[in-house]
């Protein structure tokens, strides 16, 4: 209820001052009006005897009274108009954003097979989001090896979620290209080049219908398959204990089931698809310390043999991947295993973790851990 109350003041507080300004102009025309009126019949009042016809007088006061509905109810239409003339404009704009590429390019189609190994790399990539805004992403250079786990690190605003978008192509390089198993996903549809890849965002989707519609909204997959896929996400059991079994209820949002549910049914559909590569965007940021061990036993397991990108929120989530990229100011900072990066202290990604570190002594015994592990 209160969250409803919420949402009507934020709905109306705009509403609400749109007609106080109308209402302000229509007491100021009211205003003018009155004075105008008042001066034409002290004006007829005070001319002689016989100047004007007294029946032309009595009419010019007799429309001098409509004067305040008749400027009002004009200027009233001119203001109304203005108002709706925004919208035009808006979609005027619309109509000249430039569209997504196409879906399916029919003459630039990967194999069936497409990415077997899971390789990305990235040449001289630079992204920006307008024509006029400077670059987010600048000369990265770099390649993600197939098969392996890769973490991206960085401040706020270093260009991590930048590169995922880049990816998944939310956003066209201005300048470089992405290659993926030697295929220029610049040259492929959209469609060609998505439906190969999975991630599992930092805020879980979930759409009104059921378990099984979230899992598999274009009935691709057989309900051994999505049973499968549920069993290994560890909500097989939940799923089991409902009456509906696959057709339980998912309300808008998700929000019958818990934030760390959520995740897991994001983390089934990677399961189901089984991509080459998958992409975490923060996936565990918003899930308790549990939930998200549960998550990185699973990726460890089922996605072992593919590519594994990570934005990094929690230290370990980072500590365990192949390679670590450090990224600064939308440049590559560091590029390196993470236990070579540990041992000096003078890398970024050494500074990094101890900064978000809540206690000293923890971040110093998993780096040296870290460090033995790899010996």
């Amino acid at each position: 209820m209160s969250t409803n109350l919420v949402l009507l003041d934020g709905f109306s507080r705009p509403w609400f001052h749109n007609v106080s300004a109308m209402e302000w102009l229509s007491y100021r025309l009211n205003l003018l009006s009155n004075f105008v009126f008042a001066f034409s019949l002290v004006f007829l009042v005070s001319l002689p005897e016989g100047f004007i016809n007294p029946s032309i007088a009595g009419l010019a006061v007799t429309y001098g009274i409509n004067l305040n509905v008749l400027q009002a109810s004009v200027i009233w239409n001119i203001c109304n108009a203005e108002n709706k003339m925004i919208s035009v404009e808006r979609i005027l704009q619309y109509t000249n954003i430039a569209s997504e590429s196409p879906l399916v390019i029919e003459d630039c189609r990967p194999p069936r097979n497409w990415p077997e190994t899971g390789t990305i790399c990235f040449q001289n990539l630079q992204i920006r989001y307008a024509e006029h805004l400077p670059s987010v992403l600048k000369n990265i250079t770099c390649t993600f090896p197939g098969r392996k786990k890769i973490g991206v690190v960085g401040r706020t605003g270093s260009g991590k979620s930048t590169l995922i978008q880049a990816i998944f192509r939310i956003v066209e390089p201005r300048e470089g290209c992405i290659l993926i198993d030697n295929v220029d996903i610049c040259e492929i549809g959209l469609h060609d080049l998505r439906s190969k890849l999975s991630i599992i965002p930092q805020d879980p989707a979930l759409f009104e219908g059921t378990v099984r519609g979230n899992l598999d909204p274009l009935e691709q997959y057989s309900d051994s398959e999505v049973w499968e896929a549920l069993d290994k996400c560890q909500l097989g059991h939940l799923v089991r204990a409902k009456e509906e079994k696959l057709d339980s209820p998912v309300v808008e949002n998700g929000d019958n089931w818990s934030a760390g549910q959520r995740q897991l049914f994001c983390l089934g559909r990677a399961l189901l698809k089984k991509s080459s590569i998958l992409v975490l965007d923060e996936a565990t940021a918003s899930v308790d310390s549990a939930t998200d061990g549960v998550i990185q036993d699973i990726i460890c397991q089922e996605f072992n043999n593919r590519t594994v990108v990570t934005i990094a929120h929690r230290i370990h989530t980072v500590i365990d991947s192949d390679l670590v990229l450090v990224l600064s100011d939308g440049r590559i900072a560091e590029y390196d295993e993470p236990s070579k990066l540990l041992e000096r202290e003078d890398s970024f990604f050494y500074k990094l973790i101890k900064e978000y570190s809540s206690r000293s002594h923890s971040f110093n015994n998993l780096a040296t851990q870290h460090v033995q592990d790899r010996e």
